[in-house]
């Protein structure tokens, strides 16, 4: 089996690979090529079909479906069916008891039990308690009871009933009911203080508090009293990212993440319908309301999806959406260690489409101009090549024919020396993307040297301005920002500033070179190897400038001695 698919026209949907398969992409005609047999069951409704489709592609793993990348097991609260239950967290499932979850962090889930074994008095050793055993005293209390932790229920300390009452209000809580047992807590408290039971009254507010803190983070707002789920997706490429709450009594009681990976290509809606296939097979029954970014292509009998436009649900779906972003987010950084080759290829995707460029930039080059008050003009200018840096490709530039600080017209000039050379040597290794450090006024004249070379059509061009990090883009009046925590602003900003460090770098050698020179070359009778060997003697101009006249005579000529003493103690007075 290479494929499992749901249609309510089945002619229509198997038409759709053989009628014309020009309209298809790559991957789905290569599924095409390998059909040699088709076979289909009928089922009731939309929602039979969905749930009989998770199944078929859970037991036989076809190669062309939409895969769940996340395979973990994931834990679950258990309320044991014993006459006093347990309650503990496991990954197996085992008929006759009461489970809650699936639940997406292990931390949560153990501070759900920590809370109950600090606010409730409910046994944790494996014993099998039953009303026969406690009467014939078969168990004797552990360090659990005699420290106030269990309430000693083998040894009849306390009753079945009162026992099963703290089980049915941590299954309330599990359930999404810490509202409504917060209020009738406060009801109780308030008859409490009005009988002038106030020792009770405090039990009861302690209670209230200890609920309030534990769900605070959980709890939307205090009036809602809504039982919605929420998915959210975000598609990439061919991998989907989704977040799914799970709203009982205005609280959220379930988050999970899942990832999709899509060997051919796939609508939205159905990737969406997949979604929810997994979760109501991990989860159970869903809400009546269920809020979605979009429709799926199935309706479930009983469930009606809504795509809020204002108010607190559209504020659950932005809350979903921003666990789904950094699920994704989480995801890629993930695999930049796992997988740096694939992470390389999915940051230049990024890039590509966040340019809206047709082809990746694969090979990307970013030039910076670097001067001081005119003074040694010098530019960079380096190369990435599948988002990292390839430094034996870094080149640097002084600036011939541009007299004085003008940063427009020294891009122009060192473009145009860059791409021309490269035309003449290795006119198959032009860049796809052309990174200019600057604003609109660099960016135009780089894109003169580039058209007066012929190579507009053929590269992209752009600017990275740095006060806003906005894109500057030839022609569009209005800049185009990228979200900044998007791997694809991440690389851009990265190749701007290795530009910026590779230019200074430049710049400073050859500033360094000119305070030498001024200070030793200008000296008539001083050449370069008289210049080198006493640098080399003293260590630096400032201990030639000290040394006297008899021991500059052992390194030169009297007189050239007395010449070099001189200029230099006059340049250390000017100074």
């Amino acid at each position: 089996m290479i494929y499992v698919g749901k249609a309510k026209d089945l002619h229509k949907r198997v038409a759709q690979y053989f009628v014309a398969p020009e309209r298809l992409n790559v991957k789905t005609r290569i599924l095409v090529s390998k059909i040699v047999d088709a076979q289909y069951s009928v089922v009731d409704s939309e929602a039979d079909a969905l749930l009989l489709e998770n199944n078929l592609i859970k037991q036989y793993k076809p190669k062309y479906n939409i895969l769940l990348k996340d395979s973990k097991t994931y834990p679950w609260i258990c309320v044991t069916g014993d006459d006093f239950p347990k309650v503990y967290l496991t990954r197996r499932i085992v008929k006759g008891n009461s489970y809650f979850g699936p639940y997406s962090s292990v931390t949560h889930a153990r501070n759900l039990l920590d809370f109950f074994s600090e606010n409730y008095k409910i046994r944790s050793c494996n014993l099998n308690i039953t009303a026969d055993a406690i009467l014939r005293h078969k168990f004797r209390p552990c360090l659990e009871y005699h420290i106030g932790k269990c309430g000693g229920c083998c040894i009849g300390k306390v009753s079945n009933e009162d026992y099963n009452a703290d089980i049915a209000e941590i299954t309330h809580l599990l359930k999404g009911g810490a509202n409504e047992i917060i209020q009738h807590y406060k009801s109780l408290m308030q008859q409490s203080a009005d009988a002038l039971d106030f020792e009770r009254a405090q039990m009861y507010k302690q209670k209230i508090d200890s609920l309030q803190k534990h769900y605070a983070k959980s709890i939307i707002t205090a009036a809602t009293d809504s039982n919605v789920d929420v998915f959210s997706l975000i598609t990439d490429s061919n991998e989907s990212f989704g977040n799914f709450l799970r709203i009982r009594g205005g609280s959220i009681i379930q988050s999970l993440n899942l990832g999709f990976k899509m060997n051919i290509e796939e609508e939205q809606e159905a990737i969406m319908s997949e979604f929810i296939a997994e979760i109501e097979s991990k989860f159970g029954e869903l809400a009546k309301e269920v809020i979605v970014p979009f429709k799926p292509d199935v309706e479930i009998e009983g469930v009606e999806f809504k795509i809020p436009v204002r108010g607190d649900k559209l504020a659950l779906l932005e809350l979903s959406m921003k666990n789904a972003k950094e699920f994704q987010f989480n995801s890629i950084r993930q695999r930049e260690h796992t997988d740096p080759d694939q992470y390389k290829s999915m940051v230049v995707e990024e890039l590509r489409k966040a340019l809206g460029m047709q082809e990746s930039p694969v090979h990307m080059e970013c030039f910076d101009n670097s001067n001081i008050q005119g003074t040694n003009p010098v530019a960079s200018c380096v190369v990435f090549r599948n988002g990292v840096p390839s430094k034996k490709d870094y080149r640097k530039f002084k600036i011939k024919t541009v007299i004085g600080a003008n940063d427009y017209a020294s891009m122009k000039e060192v473009v145009n020396r860059r791409y021309s050379r490269m035309l003449r040597e290795d006119p198959d290794d032009l860049p796809q993307l052309v990174v200019i450090d600057g604003g609109k006024g660099q960016l135009d004249f780089a894109y003169q040297a580039l058209a007066e070379l012929g190579l507009t059509e053929r590269l992209t061009v752009i600017g990275l301005a740095k006060r806003l990090e906005e894109v500057i883009r030839v022609g569009d009046p209005y800049p185009l920002f990228i979200d900044r925590n998007s791997q694809a602003l991440k690389i851009l900003q990265h190749i701007r500033d290795e530009a910026h460090r590779f230019g200074i770098t430049f710049h400073r050698s050859l500033r360094s070179k000119a305070q030498i020179h001024s200070a030793l070359m200008d000296i008539q009778g001083v050449g370069e190897q008289t210049e080198r060997r006493l640098i080399m003697h003293y260590g630096s101009v400032m201990r030639v400038a000290s040394a006297s006249v008899d021991d500059l005579a052992t390194m030169v000529s009297r007189p050239l001695a007395e010449k070099i003493h001189e200029i230099l103690d006059k340049n250390n007075e000017t100074d």
